[in-house]
């Protein structure tokens, strides 16, 4: 015998050399314990159902308080069989199946060992069978390691007790090792939250598909939870049939609403839908190996072949129906069997208010089959058929194509004389295909995770790809395998068919460059053809008459819609019209399948992306147009409502109109009697809460706060102005909007009851995004209110300006309220053609006129008919007489 220090656990039984060892001598699994007992004087023999272990304790009482013990947890054991069965004949004790195994030798041994990584551990054998039996050495707990390369075979794990040093076969096997090693460091950082909550339900403990205990992965739109190696498969089916997410890693995409979704469907509903005729011969286990799993789940979850069928299955109008029915009810497992019966996620419900079925969740309260709808939005009609497609389906706005890494051909490529060939291979003198590139009329840049505008799904796509359109309506899809070579043909082919006139372009990072036709400036009847590059938010635009343009910053647009264009009667081509500043654009295409690509990726690129204000939508002036709407909305109907910003909004209301403000400000209209000014109010200060490194940035911060200490005035006011300088442009500016808004607050402090300390003590906090007991977030709201004038450098003229306006809205709220006037009328000079006294018309226009009304007002007065073929339009001209 000889003397260990024993260690008991929930799934182990381990010896060491003393108390003080991190790594264990041999572990045996308590799983693997078939019985225990006791064979003499202090001894006990541990029986597995390959090899015997003999212990001997220091006293009878500790032999029989351990034989006890150990006989409790193998009862218990086998009680729970199933949640603790080793995952395959070749087991190691661990719950995972081995992600890598295989020998290495170990610096320390004289024989290689048997190493096998599974999940968050690393385990060492003696040899193969031991392996096989589940009896090891030790294993390394991750969640501590870290792995380097040492030299050309060799490699490290160290962690903070011990160093191991490995050595691999070959430099190949070891990246493989150290890969493997890397990966299972990466699961045991993750967050084991998630998995927690989802496994409390007992159902969700166990693989949907195999059965393995403790899944560690799930697919987010069927609702099941699932292990490891049956993600593996998932993700070989396509997004479009499921959308495989990890419990542990994935950690933003578990919302509340989705937890709770899977605590009431999870694998119980969902088996009960889709395992329901599955016969036991083509059932699988943990211990099934990819093949079989593959098989397996395309039958499953491709051709619905085991699935109970909805008795309303075939007919689609009474399918569509029954989904329009049930997502009004919490009735979730019916609308499963709907929608991958055929029920189409996006059917016309034939109600204009709640025009389809997320809609009417929505209005009915069903946030759970809202949740699932919204998972589920690219399934529906021929969900459970799997195909290539080129075209553009009439029920989706954007192209559904999907091409995965398998349906790529491998080809041969050249570009030469004006032509984009591709060949069999490089022996091959007749190509099999060719582009001319006088016919391309739009390229979409590599990437790795999708661009705006691709109708490829971004998981489907091969890691570096780039897409050609041409003009007939065809697309093109070529991948390489590294994103260096790919940008190289990009520029290579865009230099090929980009006009000359248009080449500055090509020096930009561009996402998408193309040609497409353009209306603009006082000039709408002809549509001229230009060059589009869209780069980051910023359109590049080279027009016809190669007059050079500044870029179109896209999130400074005041207006951006698909909308007719004006027109001499023409039928109307799909167009994108965008105001920014004094600039109209209205892009028009011709083509409808490089079309909608350039007017998804401009919405998108036009849209925030992201939760700091330099990736918010902006005003010309720098300041977010969330900020400015709630802003302008507060100023016009709240500057004398008692407790503005004091008072609370109703949270759904505020939580509801943040959401609309944060995905489309520009699209926002706030109307008085449709927002309240306390939800608007509660809008803007959360906005400033949730806000990304804040308002003065984590940089600067305490810097604002530290000045608060300055007793000399001029000295503070002197440190507020420097640290202002320091701010980025976009903190700048709408910290200036603000304090100048909060400014004209105070000055209707008599009738709001918000003077500038009142305000300072709401704001301080928010701004700071402090919990309020740090009183200097205040003082420095404060200081920069009362000196708002010299900290901002505002002068006599803005100043001016900014009184006559609060004046002008005073006064148009007190002829509202006496019935005077209706609100926003005012009298405006209109000049026919040109500019001359005997051309003028001197009109009032209330708030809800058209250009098209003013147009036809004017014409009225001058008595003009108009004839068929007469083209008129109405500009706003400024006081710099810039259209």
């Amino acid at each position: 015998y000889q003397k260990r220090w024993v260690k008991l656990d929930a799934d182990y039984l381990r010896y060491f050399d003393s108390e003080k060892d991190a790594y264990s001598k041999r572990f045996i699994p308590v799983s693997s314990i078939a019985r225990v007992a006791g064979v003499g004087d202090q001894k006990f023999e541990v029986i597995t159902n390959n090899r015997n272990f003999v212990f001997r304790a220091e006293s009878d009482a500790d032999r029989n308080e351990w034989i006890r013990t150990l006989q409790q947890i193998a009862e218990e054991r086998k009680s729970k069989a199933l949640e603790r069965t080793l995952v395959s004949p070749t087991a190691n004790g661990a719950a995972d199946p081995a992600d890598k195994s295989g020998f290495l030798e170990l610096r320390g041994f004289k024989h290689k060992l048997f190493v096998a990584v599974a999940g968050d551990k690393v385990f060492l054998y003696k040899n193969a069978e031991d392996y096989r039996l589940g009896i090891g050495i030790t294993y390394i707990e991750m969640n501590v390691g870290n792995v380097k390369e040492v030299d050309r075979r060799g490699f490290d794990l160290t962690t903070p007790y011990r160093i191991f040093s490995f050595f691999a076969e070959s430099d190949q096997e070891k990246e493989e090792w150290v890969e493997a090693m890397q990966q299972s460091i990466a699961e045991a950082l993750s967050n084991s939250e998630v998995a927690e909550r989802i496994w409390a339900v007992e159902s969700n403990r166990f693989c949907a598909d195999c059965g393995s205990p403790k899944p560690d992965w799930a697919s987010i739109n069927l609702c099941v939870v699932i292990c490891k190696r049956c993600a593996g498969e998932h993700r070989g089916l396509g997004p479009g049939i499921t959308k495989v997410r990890s419990l542990k890693m994935d950690r933003k995409v578990w919302t509340e609403e989705l937890i709770e979704l899977f605590h009431q469907i999870g694998n119980a509903v969902a088996n009960q839908f889709w395992a329901a005729n599955v016969p036991p011969s083509e059932a699988i286990a943990p211990t099934s190996g990819s093949q079989e799993r593959r098989r397996f789940l395309i039958a499953k979850y491709r051709e619905g072949k085991y699935r109970r069928y909805h008795p309303l299955f075939g007919n689609q109008e009474e399918l569509d129906r029954a989904l329009c029915a049930a997502v009004t009810t919490s009735d979730l497992a019916e609308t499963q069997a709907l929608l991958f019966c055929g029920a189409a996620v996006s059917c016309a419900t034939g109600d204009p208010q709640c025009p389809t079925p997320l809609a009417l969740a929505e209005k009915s309260g069903q946030r759970l089959q809202m949740e699932f709808l919204l998972h589920n939005k690219t399934s529906g009609k021929g969900w459970l058929g799997w195909w290539v497609t080129s075209g553009w389906p009439e029920r989706a706005g954007l192209p559904s194509t999907i091409l995965c890494r398998a349906e790529f051909s491998r080809r041969w490529c050249t570009l030469q004389d004006g032509v984009l060939s591709y060949y069999e291979n490089d022996r091959n003198a007749v190509p099999n295909g060719e582009i001319k590139v006088e016919e391309i009329v739009c390229l979409l840049c590599p990437t790795t995770r999708g661009r705006p505008g691709s109708p490829f799904t971004p998981s489907c796509r091969i890691e570096s790809t780039f897409e050609v359109y041409i003009e007939s309506e065809r697309l093109y899809l070529f991948g390489l395998e590294t994103p260096n070579p790919v940008r190289e043909w990009l520029k290579s082919i865009a230099k090929s068919f980009v006009h000359p006139r248009a080449e500055e372009l090509l020096a930009l990072d561009f996402e998408r460059i193309g040609r497409l036709h353009y209306k603009g400036g006082l000039n709408l009847e002809r549509a001229k053809e230009g060059w589009f590059a869209l780069a980051g938010s910023a359109l590049h635009v080279c027009f016809e008459d190669s007059e050079r343009q500044e870029p179109l910053q896209l999130r400074k647009l005041q207006e951006l819609c698909a909308c007719p264009c004006p027109s001499a009667g023409r039928p109307h081509p799909p167009r994108l019209g965008g105001t920014l500043g004094r600039v109209t654009l209205y892009i028009q295409g011709e083509r409808k399948l490089d079309f909608l690509g350039w007017v998804h990726a401009i919405q998108k690129a036009a849209g925030s992306s992201g939760d700091t204000l330099s990736e918010q939508q902006l005003t010309e002036s720098d300041v977010p147009l969330l900020v400015d709407r709630c802003i302008d909305y507060i100023t016009q109907c709240g500057l004398t409502s008692e407790g503005i910003y004091r008072k609370s909004g109703q949270n759904s209301k505020t939580t509801s109109l943040l959401e609309m403000l944060r995905r489309d400000a520009r699209s926002v209209r706030l109307k008085e009697g449709e927002h309240q000014v306390d939800d608007v109010a509660n809008t803007l200060k959360r906005f400033f809460r949730d806000l990304g490194d804040g308002l003065f940035t984590g940089q600067w911060g305490q810097d604002w706060l530290r000045a608060t200490a300055l007793e000399d005035e001029e000295a503070k006011i002197g440190e507020y102005r420097r640290l202002l300088g320091t701010l980025p442009t976009v903190n700048r500016a709408t910290l200036k909007a603000l304090i100048n808004h909060l400014f004209r607050v105070q000055r209707f402090s008599g009738e709001n009851q918000m003077n500038t300390h009142n305000l300072a003590i709401v704001f301080g906090p928010t701004l700071f995004q402090t919990d309020g007991k740090d009183y200097k977030a205040g003082r420095v709201v404060e200081d920069l209110i009362n000196h708002y004038v010299k900290i901002f450098n505002v002068n006599d003229q803005e100043m001016k300006k900014q009184q006559d306006e609060i004046m002008a809205i005073m006064k148009m709220r007190e002829a509202a309220s006496s019935g005077m006037q209706q609100a926003g009328d005012f009298i405006c000079t209109v000049y026919l053609e040109e500019k001359k006294t005997e051309a003028e018309q001197h009109v009032k226009i209330p708030a809800t006129m058209t250009a098209e009304e003013l147009t036809f007002e004017i014409l009225d007065r001058r008595k003009i008919v108009m004839k068929e073929k007469d083209y008129w339009s109405c500009f706003e001209v400024n006081e710099r007489e810039e259209a």
